[in-house]
């Protein structure tokens, strides 16, 4: 029988510590390759038809890998333009595309593990969001807390029993890298430790 590969895609608020974690899990864990996404910078409904033409595009790159037993990582996908679109970031709806996408994604034959990082703490934000700009929307502690609760509401109200789902706290580094060591058997089974 086929080994199968895994997606892991890790989401969540600027601030919550998605590049530190999709880097470690990169780093760590072999035959794995590493997707950052930043989306399409046109929130227009022009951008709407890109988005769609693109993510529409990375699920059949997705599929095209089902066979290779790869581990695919994310950093960002579609989700977060669902979460941006739904907090007024673009101007258009994306809730067909977002439907669309997702029974895609559920349909693959990969391992699919879905993880949104949050702060329990959220005054920690003030700390970590020391950016210059971003291309959707300025960095800030109130904007932060809002896409937080919207990628919570999110996961919570994704029902396809293939797509893992998995909240991690991220305050405490140490804690959250071992609980998702711990929820992945594809990083557990590879003896991945983590270590400050």
């Amino acid at each position: 029988m086929r080994k199968k590969g895994n997606i892991i895609i890790i989401e969540g608020p600027q601030g919550s510590g998605k590049s530190t974690m999709t880097n470690f899990i990169r780093d760590n864990l072999p035959g794995s390759n590493l997707y950052r996404l930043s989306g399409i910078k046109d929130k227009t409904k022009t951008g709407y038809e890109k988005n769609k033409t693109m993510y529409l595009g990375l699920i059949n790159y997705m599929e095209t890998l089902e066979e290779t037993e790869l581990n695919l990582i994310f950093d960002r996908t579609f989700f977060t333009e669902q979460v941006y679109a739904k907090l007024g970031y673009k101007d258009y709806n994306f809730d067909d595309v977002y439907k669309r996408l997702l029974r895609k994604l559920s349909d693959l034959d990969f391992n699919i593990y879905f993880v949104v990082l949050y702060l329990k703490d959220t005054n920690i934000y003030e700390q970590r969001i020391v950016r210059q700009h971003h291309q959707y929307q300025a960095f800030s502690k109130e904007n932060s807390i809002n896409q937080q609760n919207e990628y919570l509401s999110l996961i919570d109200n994704i029902k396809y029993k293939s797509i893992h789902k998995i909240k991690i706290a991220t305050d405490d580094f140490t804690k959250a890298y071992n609980k998702l060591i711990k929820k992945i058997p594809v990083l557990s089974d590879a003896g991945i430790v983590y270590k400050k």
